[in-house]
């Protein structure tokens, strides 16, 4: 249940606190991808290198760290639109008091309040405190907000003495994760998405083929955010050399012509993503054997291949979100927009070969999400652009 789920871990300033690194490991052991933010008390147990070494990433304390970038206080909304879950564990009883408060004068705590997603909370603590009055009346505001509480267990306490505060042991925290994201129905719960994504190949014989370079990492991005979201999701590609996700039900195709067979048996889908690209001309003969240098003519007879973003919009169903990829070299918005109107698609994600750190290839993206009356703009890594697009359009029907 936990693999391929996004974890905000969050850590407090209690003596569990190094206990938070072995959790953090488990998750990952089951799949899940996690980041990490500490209250500053919780770096006195704890070194920041700890865990951004084992986590991948930045872990986020203050709000407005020294030397930031311009959107490092920023950080907090977007890992609260990034998350499946966010588990804060261990929780001292001045961060529940805070979140049962409303309180964030840190970054974990502010990230409490921008979460869109569940969030389970540890309260561990020494001797009396989790049966004092407070902490109860805490509790159950915390729960009244709809957070899930999952309780400390009872042992030898940091202090020396028995009593209910400890850490639940890791195969809890992970059963209960997996109950909450169990529980979790997304927007896109029950629908059927299709992508493509890849270059198409147009065999001249067979070992020459016109195609483009695109490494089909933006229509994967697309395929995997969809499948978080609660899609049903079919991922149409052509040949492309990146690590394919497993858990999402894929069709390989070649030509462009194998593509629009392909989602000609989709068309009623709730959900298209022509994330391909897809060459527009195609050899008028295809030779059976290669062509010889010294046999071959000094040029190449080209027809169109069908249109498949059109096809598509001339026969899309009411319920259909039909989402169409524009790659310009020039005019993007004004090229962007007359495809959006052509095609008949509900929205158009253009992006620009002339951007830097864009378009083929490349891990990261920037683009223009539009319809007739919107227009946004992403840039980040494909993944994240991925998820901000269509962040957009789910809230938009």
């Amino acid at each position: 249940m936990l693999s391929g789920k996004r974890i905000v871990l969050g850590v407090t300033g209690g003596i569990a606190a190094y206990k938070a690194v072995f959790l953090l490991r488990e998750y990952q052991k089951a799949g899940a991808e996690v980041r990490v933010t500490m209250t500053p008390s919780a770096t006195r147990f704890v070194g920041l290198e700890t865990f951004a070494s084992l986590s991948g990433h930045d872990v986020a304390v203050e709000i407005f760290p020294e030397e930031a970038g311009a959107d490092e206080w920023t950080r907090h909304i977007y890992w609260g639109e990034w998350a499946d879950l966010f588990v804060i564990a261990p929780c001292t009883g001045n961060t529940l008091a805070k979140i049962a408060n409303g309180i964030s004068d840190n970054m974990l705590t502010a990230t409490v309040l921008a979460a869109r997603c569940p969030l389970l909370i540890c309260p561990t603590m020494d001797g009396e405190m989790y049966d004092s009055p407070s902490v109860e009346q805490n509790l159950k505001r915390v729960q009244d907000f709809g957070y899930h509480i999952l309780e400390p267990e009872s042992g030898f306490l940091a202090s020396g003495i028995e009593g209910k505060g400890r850490l639940p042991e890791f195969d809890s925290i992970l059963d209960k994760s997996s109950e909450i994201i169990g529980s979790i129905q997304g927007p896109l719960e029950g629908k059927k998405v299709i992508v493509t994504a890849g270059p198409t190949r147009e065999h001249i014989d067979p070992v020459r083929f016109i195609s483009n370079p695109s490494s089909g990492k933006m229509g994967v991005a697309m395929a995997k955010a969809a499948q978080r979201l609660g899609a049903d999701v079919t991922l149409i590609h052509g040949p492309v050399s990146i690590p394919l996700p497993e858990e999402i039900h894929k069709i390989s195709i070649l030509s462009a012509a194998d593509l629009f067979k392909a989602v000609q048996e989709y068309a009623e889908a709730d959900m298209i993503i022509m994330a391909a690209a897809v060459s527009d001309f195609t050899p008028v003969e295809v030779h059976d054997h290669k062509v010889k240098k010294d046999q071959g003519e000094s040029e190449i007879k080209l027809k169109s291949t069908t249109d498949i973003l059109a096809w598509l919009g001339e026969r899309k169903p009411k319920h259909q979100i039909l989402i169409g990829f524009a790659m310009e070299t020039e005019h993007l918005l004004e090229n962007a927009h007359r495809k959006l109107k052509k095609k008949n698609a509900d929205w158009i994600v253009a992006n620009s070969l002339t951007e830097k750190a864009s378009g083929f290839e490349s891990d990261t993206n920037t683009v223009h999400l539009l319809n007739t009356s919107s227009d946004h703009t992403f840039s980040g890594t494909k993944n994240e652009v991925a998820e901000q697009v269509l962040n957009v359009i789910v809230r938009s029907v």
